[in-house]
């Protein structure tokens, strides 16, 4: 379900591997930040390396969201940003470059970001010393050297403010908790007082897909570091550095640490596939809610299914009290308004005014011969879908509905004759869902993170996921290494 080419997404089949990544979540305030830091080796000479994947576009109606930042002040910043307005509605990611109020260098890329399943790999590599101009700054996305707009070089032998004595390095906002990131951030390094080439850090699989490598040969430098986050108790944690300690965390804990990563990406919800704009998501692309108007919302997941057997969980939680409607189910890539769109059209059913497809609903899972009471308040459902069968399940709270048993292929719901959008085995479905009016918010779990703490966590049968149930046997989460396996 990939929306750009060269990402990270089907990095499964390489050989190194990064286990973790930081979430981030603007609407939690959260972010790294180190202060005071020493003496650069060279304010002429730097590259930064980050690996992300946005969950969101802009929250709250702020429309930057800042990937890091580096100097003194906010005269004296160098910082990458993304922004999503009227005015610049596209995703592309800004850079500024200023020393005491001048900006040494700016532009913007080309390139759009607005593909919620990828992982991105980002290079910005400075050396104002060099005498060709476009040299001076270089900026990369997944190995490419890119077109920038609006650009303004920097003078020969510029200082910028990355390495500057005393100065601040912010991860996920600016110094000072604003225009903060949402979404992952995996491997950081920053090399204090060399220009490098993207290969350094990632590059092109069998597959032409941009992937990770081991960063151990880097050269950080005197203030340079290596941040992976492995250990949770201490997600602020510089792995590598010679003159600086660890970053300070704001609002960071141990369950921000995620499995979602550029050599497996898990799905969360797609924000290009939300028929409404009042479709909000939060909590790293897991938590979907509407924020007033009327009628029907849907949103899908990022990860499409044509074959193969997979799980995942929606919490159902109702922040402000009400009671409006909510669908969970399937649908086909076609098809934004599957669960639920105009003319009565529902899950399973096609035909219109039909009111037996199967669907969840006001606390409900209905079909033709009978209902089922499902999931409320507080509580968890369970779908599992089959795709070598063309079967879907629904569960609550451990226990799945209809006397079902997805492990055994017993009393599911029969996708062919329910659906006319399913047949055969070239479809493509992806998790769906459907919010009424109101502020109904849920939690999706995927598997690769889950801002609800869980009682027995429990992984498929290769050790991936974290769920409150363990995934019928043969089911698997929803990420891009099973996918590559079984999908």
């Amino acid at each position: 379900m990939a929306l750009d080419a060269g990402i990270g997404a089907n990095s499964a089949l390489d050989s190194y591997d990064i286990p973790y990544s930081l979430k981030l979540d603007a609407g939690q305030a959260e972010y790294l930040l180190s202060e005071g830091r020493t003496q650069g080796d060279s304010q002429q000479k730097w590259t930064y390396s980050t690996w992300f994947k946005r969950s969101e576009f802009s929250y709250s109606g702020e429309p930057y969201q800042n990937l890091f930042c580096g100097g003194t002040s906010p005269s004296n910043y160098c910082h990458a940003y993304f922004r999503a307005d009227a005015s610049y509605p596209d995703n592309e990611l800004f850079i500024y470059l200023d020393n005491g109020g001048s900006q040494i260098w700016h532009g913007r890329t080309q390139h759009q970001f607005r593909d919620t399943s990828a992982w991105y790999h980002l290079v910005i590599a400075v050396d104002t010393t060099l005498s060709t101009a476009n040299d001076r700054v270089k900026v990369y996305v997944n190995g490419e050297l890119q077109s920038i707009d609006n650009r303004t070089n920097p003078t020969q032998n510029a200082s910028t403010r990355v390495g500057d004595g005393g100065g601040k390095f912010a991860i996920g906002a600016l110094p000072g908790n604003s225009y903060q990131f949402n979404g992952y951030i995996a491997e950081c390094v920053l090399a204090d007082g060399y220009q490098y080439a993207p290969t350094e850090f990632g590059k092109f699989d069998t597959n032409n897909v941009w992937v990770p490598v081991d960063v151990s040969g880097v050269t950080l430098g005197g203030t340079g570091f290596y941040m992976n986050f492995d250990d949770s108790s201490n997600l602020g944690k510089v792995q590598q550095s010679n003159n600086q300690g660890n970053f300070d965390k704001y609002n960071i804990s141990a369950a921000d640490q995620a499995t979602d990563t550029p050599t497996n990406s898990f799905c969360i919800f797609n924000m290009s596939s939300k028929t409404n704009g009042n479709v909000k998501i939060s909590k790293a692309g897991t938590y979907a809610s509407t924020d007033g108007g009327s009628g029907w919302c849907s949103i899908n997941g990022t990860h499409g299914m044509s074959q193969g057997k997979w799980y995942w969980e929606v919490l159902f939680y109702n922040a402000s009290g009400n009671t409006n409607t909510v669908m969970i189910g399937v649908a086909g890539t076609n098809d934004p308004w599957i669960p639920h769109r105009s003319g009565g059209y529902y899950l399973g059913n096609v035909a219109t005014g039909a009111s037996t497809g199967w669907y969840f609903i006001n606390g409900g899972i209905y079909n033709g011969s009978g209902t089922w009471t499902g999931p409320g308040y507080g509580e968890i459902a369970m779908v599992a879908l089959d795709m070598d069968n063309k079967k879907l399940y629904f569960g609550k709270n451990g226990t799945w509905q209809n006397s079902s048993n997805p492990a055994t292929n017993t009393n599911g719901i029969n996708l062919v004759t329910a659906w006319s959008g399913i047949s055969g085995g070239t479809d493509t479905v992806v998790p769906s869902f459907s919010i009424y009016q109101g502020k109904y918010i849920r939690g999706a779990n995927w598997g690769g993170f889950y801002s609800e703490t869980l009682s027995s966590p429990a992984q498929d049968a290769n050790g991936y996921g974290n769920f409150e149930y363990a995934p019928p046997s043969g089911f698997y989460s929803l990420c891009t290494k099973n996918l590559a396996e079984f999908g």
